[in-house]
């Protein structure tokens, strides 16, 4: 039976209306873009407390809490860095609201962690998160970045491990930073932003104890304030590495010699992807430089551009990811259709095998050196939490620090299978479901996609999977284009001009899922976030029906304007710019926002946003609910809700309990819209 919901509070419509290379644009709802007015904040208001009246009113959103809170009490890993015999590591205990930054022993599982900072301390609602960490070379300091609210503002940071103590420098407008430490630790280079601007980031030097205000600018690209540099510094500190990502395809990097202030270039003006790796006396790369599946080569640092790099790991069937250095011996992270292995090869090229049988797995983290005997993998898979081991050749994989993360984790198959697209490419499809249950047309099924970015959709632990599957739900993960599953090709067959393929591609999976008697439209949802909010907009105004509900989460959905807010003039590249006439024309045959046609009858719609995003803007959610709700479909029985999050923002850095919180909100309108007619 339906809720009775409260009506959405009336959204009135404008006569804003562009005019792009001819084309009329209208936007009735420009007047939602200012997230400050006194108008916009009355209307989230009464949005959210219409989505809280409908939601809270299920029956059975309390149990879903209780499951999801439990869930994710669970211990899991994030990322791990290794110094000597120090192990850095930012995991979440059990029971934890955020994940703290604590130090391990690199040489015994068994020795007590110290922790270093816990964020969930420094704010009353565990708002306060760890963006990022770079240990001194020696393991002595660790620099590491906190932000507030999950808006990914890093302020950077630096502590003694020895003292237990902070020092004094503090850095601002430290984003997403790396952080290249000199070997002596007196110094260290990093990336930042000029204070108020989203772009134009640059590599910056400061020393220990000095004001950060003198720190002087080592590199930056004025002429294309959207690069995005990294900055990484060789063991000995001769060199410094500037990785200058151009795009969502395009990697330039700089090699500075240090004594001298001259700079090298590695690679310039190639529509390639490419990692690095300082080693002793070269550099270890991993590339899709003739290679769009990818290869992995060696260049001595004394001649680093493309032209000497050799070959050691030639691409094969599989997508070559990161390489990392391990003792004398090379790790690679090899996926063959979203599912990772590690192999090893020595600096040579010869292949000296796999690191175990892993299964179907994602590996979230390798941390390794040229000057350990051992490796520290983090690998994830869907039936239990990202979990920390160690790698060494002698005695393969042992875990280590945390308790057993799959304590209390329902038993899951896990399968994958194949469908055709429109077109009649074949995409890889993850099913998940509990073990005892065989998916039929009766079966409540989420499915999800991302389909952008060159970012594969691989195993990764999911509360949210966990508990729908674990209630008897199946659910469905698609590779699309726009990823990386299939390598550089793939990526490039789902951006800019051939986008239609990566929503072609979702439709497909839906109706594969269909017909193949998995499910059907009346027990069929879809979800995404961020570009998957872009994907899962463009499903339901392209097909409405193609399911029964949708949760569109932190979405981009207006993409006439949207290189007008925060920093999204960086996904021009992946997108197309709407002030270029040819691409123009792609993105106003999707735009969601535009496509919304009064007097259908489109699925039930849970939108949800934050004010605290830095990357979409709230505003994508709000003018596409109102459009939504003004039109005819939006009825009780295919609500649409609007629930804007105060004190978060695009998902980093969220405490657990909200996460719980956003999850049963989810699930509950999932088994709603999903239950018998």
């Amino acid at each position: 039976m339906a809720n009775t919901i409260l009506p959405a509070p009336p959204s009135p419509r404008s006569a804003d209306a562009d005019l792009y290379h001819g084309v009329l644009v209208p936007d009735p709802y420009r007047w939602l873009e200012d997230g400050d007015s006194p108008s916009t904040r009355e209307w989230v208001a009464e949005q959210n407390q219409r989505t809280r009246q409908a939601l809270d009113a299920r029956p059975d959103h309390g149990r879903w809490h209780e499951r999801l809170v439990a869930l994710m009490s669970l211990p899991i890993v994030l990322q791990a860095k290794v110094r000597g015999e120090r192990l850095f590591v930012l995991e979440r205990a059990a029971g934890a609201e955020q994940h703290a930054l604590l130090l391990r022993s690199a040489t015994d599982p068994a020795a007590e962690p110290v922790t270093l900072f816990d964020p969930a301390t420094s704010s009353a609602d565990a708002a306060t998160a760890i963006d990022w960490f770079h240990p001194s070379a020696d393991g002595r300091y660790v620099a590491y970045g906190t932000s507030e609210g999950g808006t990914e503002d890093s302020t950077l940071v630096v502590f003694d491990v020895v003292t237990g103590r902070h020092l004094a420098d503090v850095i601002g407008h430290t984003r997403a930073a790396t952080v290249a430490w000199l070997p002596d630790a007196s110094a260290f280079y990093y990336t930042s932003y000029p204070a108020g601007d989203r772009y134009n980031r640059r590599v910056m030097l400061h020393v220990l104890g000095t004001d950060a205000g003198d720190d002087t600018v080592v590199w930056s690209d004025p002429d294309h304030p959207q690069t995005w540099p990294d900055v990484q510094a060789s063991p000995d500190g001769r060199y410094v590495l500037v990785e200058a990502m151009i795009g969502w395809g395009h990697v330039d990097a700089f090699l500075l010699e240090r004594a001298t202030g001259t700079w090298s270039t590695v690679i310039t003006g190639v529509e390639a992807l490419s990692w690095f790796d300082i080693l002793s006396d070269q550099l270890l790369i991993s590339t899709t430089a003739d290679a769009p599946r990818g290869r992995v080569a060696v260049a001595p640092l004394t001649s680093p551009g493309v032209e000497h790099w050799t070959t050691i790991v030639a691409e094969g069937s599989g997508v070559i990811g990161r390489a990392a250095a391990c003792g004398d011996d090379v790790l690679v992270v090899v996926t063959e259709r979203a599912v990772d292995r590690v192999e090893r090869w020595s600096l040579d090229g010869a292949p000296l095998g796999t690191i175990g049988d892993l299964g179907i797995v994602s590996v979230a983290g390798l941390a390794s050196s040229a000057s350990a005997s051992a490796a520290f993998v983090t690998l994830a898979g869907f039936d239990a939490p990202a979990t920390l081991y160690r790698y060494r050749p002698d005695d393969g994989l042992t875990r280590w620090g945390s308790a057993d993360t799959g304590a209390g984790v329902p038993p899951l198959a896990v399968s994958q299978v194949s469908y055709p697209s429109l077109d009649g490419t074949s995409i890889g499809l993850f099913l998940i479901h509990r073990a005892d249950v065989v998916p039929n047309s009766d079966t409540p099924t989420i499915l999800n996609g991302y389909g952008g970015f060159a970012i594969t959709e691989t195993p990764v632990w999911s509360p949210t999977i966990a508990a729908w599957c674990e209630r008897g739900g199946l659910y469905a993960i698609a590779g699309l284009r726009g990823g990386l599953e299939e390598g550089e090709a793939w990526h490039q067959a789902g951006r800019r001009a051939t986008k239609q393929n990566v929503f072609d591609d979702f439709h497909a999976a839906a109706d594969w899922l269909v017909a193949t008697g998995r499910t059907s439209r009346e027990h069929l949802a879809i979800a995404g976030g961020s570009n998957g909010g872009l994907l899962v907009g463009a499903a339901l105004t392209q097909r409405p029906d193609l399911c029964a509900a949708v949760w569109c989460a932190v979405p981009l959905l207006d993409m006439i304007r949207f290189p007008n807010f925060l920093i999204a003039r960086l996904w021009t590249d992946e997108y197309g710019d709407p002030d270029v006439a040819a691409e123009f024309g792609w993105l106003w045959a999707y735009s969601p926002y535009h496509h919304v046609v009064d007097g259908t009858r489109y699925p039930a719609v849970l939108l949800s946003t934050a004010e605290g995003d830095t990357r979409v803007d709230p505003l994508h959610a709000r003018k596409m609910a109102a459009a939504l709700q003004a039109s005819s479909s939006a009825q009780d029985d295919r609500p649409v809700l609007l629930f804007q999050a105060g004190r978060a923002g695009h998902g980093v850095g969220k405490p657990a309990s909200k996460r719980a919180e956003e999850a049963a909100d989810v699930l509950a309108f999932f088994t709603w819209q999903l239950q018998p007619r």
